[in-house]
């Protein structure tokens, strides 16, 4: 049998992919893993030759974590709003907000590119990770070490969900529920700015040039579109398809939004864009707005009601 992370599921899945054997890491760290392992919410499975940990319920987690390291820009974000300055001891290279954590914790790497000695260095209690954010071959490395929360962000609702779950983690429920209810009513109070069903431009959101990229259905992104009552053209797709200028045409792209992360378009992308589509209204947006799913949530409906006025 293989234990194995499943990167594309719903959920913090571990599947089987061996057996376990009598080679043991250090016997104080099986010690700690042993005593987690008594929760019937920790997925503890036998691997070659340690313990795997991913938490697939906050309530797995029989502590209040006192150091924890932070694998996604968004969520580190949210462990600011948390108020968490002591507690968040680890953060990556592209964790950028806030701008004095970015100046002054220490950088563990790159969201695909974490670097496993700087996170054992920090001695953590709690890893953050994200299914679309992170490798998962450097996710099970991790977990073989530490616990790890795994989260696997599609739409508005998982955010909210994520936000509770992570709240419940590190003992912020309270703030969690309050940060909730207030991004559920701004994003209620978008829909008095949305198009008619008859008038929702025929949309696409460009993430990278060289080769050009764009959203399909089962991302993040895709469910903010939608809420701004923009029609993705590439709904059809999944993941983030590779698109030509000819398919562009060929769809009558009436709305081209070029996002400001993660490849920076500027001016002069815009400008050479719309010398092959000239009959196509090209913006561009904030990409923090359209990916960021943790507090940065609480400024998106307000910059998603100002875009809608803008284009249509």
């Amino acid at each position: 049998m293989v234990y194995k992370l499943n990167f594309r599921s719903s959920t913090a899945e571990v599947f089987i992919f061996g057996y376990f054997t009598q080679r043991r890491k250090e016997a104080g760290r099986l010690n700690r893993l042993g005593a987690l392992a008594n929760s019937s919410r920790l997925c503890v499975k036998p691997s070659p030759y340690f313990y795997n940990m991913i938490l697939d319920s906050p309530s797995a987690l029989d502590y209040v974590p006192k150091r924890i390291v932070s694998l996604v820009p968004s969520q580190t974000e949210l462990l600011h709003w948390f108020g968490l300055e002591q507690e968040t001891v680890g953060i990556t290279k592209f964790c950028v907000h806030p701008e004095k954590w970015f100046r002054s914790k220490t950088r563990v790497g790159g969201t695909k590119a974490v670097n496993k000695s700087a996170v054992d260095s920090l001695q953590p209690d709690l890893i953050i990770a994200n299914k679309e954010e992170n490798l998962q071959e450097q996710i099970e490395a991790l977990a073989l070490d530490h616990p790890v929360w795994l989260t696997d962000i599609k739409n508005l609702e998982d955010a909210l969900q994520m936000i509770g779950d992570i709240g419940k983690l590190v003992n912020k429920e309270k703030e969690a529920e309050s940060l909730v209810n207030e991004i559920e009513k701004t994003f209620d109070s978008l829909s008095s700015r949305l198009p008619t069903a008859n008038s929702r431009p025929a949309t696409c959101y460009l993430i990278w040039q060289n080769p050009y990229m764009t959203v399909g259905h089962d991302t993040f992104i895709h469910d903010m579109l939608s809420k701004c009552g923009f029609e993705n053209i590439f709904a059809n797709q999944s993941r983030y398809p590779e698109v030509t200028i000819a398919q562009l045409q060929t769809a009558n792209c009436q709305l081209l939004l070029l996002s400001s992360e993660p490849y920076p378009f500027r001016q002069k992308h815009l400008n050479e864009l719309q010398t092959h589509l000239p009959n196509t209204k090209i913006v561009l947006v904030d990409g923090e707005m359209f990916s960021w799913y943790g507090s940065r949530l609480l400024n998106a409906a307000e910059y998603f009601k100002n875009l809608i006025s803008s284009v249509l």
